[in-house]
């Protein structure tokens, strides 16, 4: 058994409350970001183990909006977790993506506007490149994961984020639609780009509750609607992510690890101590070198 956890997994507390997940501990982590939503929960499954976080809080007390992406990240890189799952519910902007199913995306688009995207401020500047959002490696297990589970899953597809906490309107549907959009959900921005930043493997195992707005045969998006697919799919979630610690190779041979290789453009002399030391463990390895 590892002595760290192979796989972070964000998304309710319903996902590691299962039978199969041993030597169950919480811990709580502090970041220079502040805290996380909430305790992270390390267990057993399969041998390995792994770690959990409820991303909307326990009892899903924070908004989208309100989420700390970044103390959220920090504590999984702290940990020393390389490989991340969000797990989230989204709308399906096409026809063949119905609900209760599963997709995991390749492509993402940002469409928030009033969360912090970056660790990297205060003297010192960053560009990382997401021209990939999405680890190509653990998407590929994600979806074999998923498909032993015995779920309907497709891969790719592009996921919109916005900034919620409401629903689309019919007009913001359609024009998502039009732009050849397959997803639309709240909380992958700036997950997954600060998971890059941390120089983390990261994809989305997203749920397909609803038809967002635009289907005119379909009932609009609600509450309910979103909360009743998720009880039934967590299940099937909770075998997919065992079935993807069994599967999950040592080591990972995708570049995530070093994305931050050539993005730092600040001359290191001129980076703030304060600032160099608030984000050591991400990019102590670069500056030093």
């Amino acid at each position: 058994m590892n002595n760290r956890p192979i796989l972070g997994i964000i998304g309710g507390s319903g996902l590691y409350e299962f039978t199969a997940l041993k030597d169950v501990e919480t811990i709580e982590i502090d970041t220079p970001f502040g805290k996380p939503s909430s305790p992270i929960v390390i267990g057993t499954l399969s041998g390995n183990k792994v770690a959990f976080l409820a991303r909307h809080g326990i009892g899903h007390f924070l908004s989208p909006t309100e989420v700390n992406y970044r103390a959220n990240i920090f504590a999984f890189k702290k940990l020393g977790i390389q490989c991340l799952i969000g797990i989230s519910a989204c709308g399906s902007l096409r026809e063949d993506y119905a609900p209760g199913h599963i997709v995991v995306p390749d492509q993402l688009v940002d469409n928030t506007k009033d969360r912090a995207r970056t660790f990297f401020t205060d003297g010192l500047v960053v560009h990382v490149g997401v021209a990939e959002p999405f680890c190509p490696e653990l998407s590929r297990l994600l979806y074999s994961a998923v498909a032993e589970a015995g779920a309907t899953v497709h891969s790719g597809g592009t996921l919109i984020t916005i900034e919620g906490p409401r629903f689309s309107t019919k007009a913001e549907s359609n024009m998502y639609r039009s732009e050849g959009i397959s997803l639309v959900g709240m909380t992958a921005c700036p997950e997954a780009f600060l998971a890059r930043e941390a120089e983390l493997c990261y994809t989305t195992m997203a749920h397909v509750t609803d038809y967002d707005v635009w289907h005119v045969t379909e009932e609009p998006v609600s509450v309910d609607m979103v909360v009743r697919t998720l009880a039934k799919n967590t299940q099937m979630a909770q075998l997919a992510i065992q079935k993807l610690v069994e599967i999950m190779p040592e080591e990972m041979t995708c570049s995530c690890s070093n994305a931050l290789a050539n993005a730092i453009i600040t001359r290191p002399e001129c980076v703030p101590p304060e600032t160099c030391e608030r984000v050591k463990l991400l990019i102590g390895k670069y500056l030093e070198s």
